[in-house]
């Protein structure tokens, strides 16, 4: 079975995030097609980016446990949905610094995008493709863009419409297949062999 993480990429106090990865996992849990499990960044937190070796050339070999232990949660999935805010144009840094923390544990696999913000979080999403691009993760085209006017009662509360609805079916659609067709590459990893 396909095991997909839902990772919930903010940790600010009074995000909106919960509310979405709460719907997105929801909605995702009905499916038979994969297994899915909530990754709240806030379970594992992570200093600034503090490994002496650069995940790239460290072969999954980290110094420090709270790294091994992100390692091993990710190491776990096939694939992911990132739920994620735009901050000034971006991603959050503690999303970022999630990601890089890493490597070999994030290649061939596949990622799709639900953000939120005042534009849908759409300008986050560009940046996180080139950095899944960096890590060998294979982001798939259909995200859902939640703007906070339109999906969010007062700005606060996550209400989202008939159309965000259908979007997600279709991004969840793609993640499994695509998690699903990369599992050949996944099989012969380091990461693979490391983890099992």
């Amino acid at each position: 079975m396909i095991k997909i993480g839902i990772i919930l990429g903010s940790i600010r106090p009074g995000r909106r995030g919960e509310q979405v990865a709460a719907w997105v996992h929801e909605t995702a849990s009905r499916r038979t097609d994969a297994e899915f499990k909530l990754i709240d960044l806030a379970d594992h937190p992570l200093p600034h980016l503090d490994e002496p070796t650069p995940a790239m050339m460290s072969g999954g070999r980290y110094q420090h446990e709270h790294t091994r232990a992100w390692a091993d949660t990710i190491a776990a999935f096939d694939g992911f949905v990132i739920v994620t805010p735009e901050y000034n144009h971006s991603a959050p840094g503690a999303l970022k610094n999630a990601i890089d923390h890493l490597y070999a544990e994030w290649n061939d696999k596949a990622a799709g995008f639900v953000s939120y913000g005042v534009v849908g979080g759409a300008r986050a999403v560009e940046q996180l493709r080139l950095v899944c691009g960096a890590v060998q993760l294979a982001d798939v085209t259909p995200q859902v863009t939640l703007p906070l006017v339109t999906e969010f009662e007062n700005y606060t509360v996550f209400k989202p419409g008939p159309h965000s609805v259908s979007a997600l079916d279709t991004l969840l659609d793609h993640v499994v297949a695509w998690s699903a067709a990369l599992a050949p590459l996944r099989a012969a990893s380091p990461a693979t062999v490391a983890a099992t």
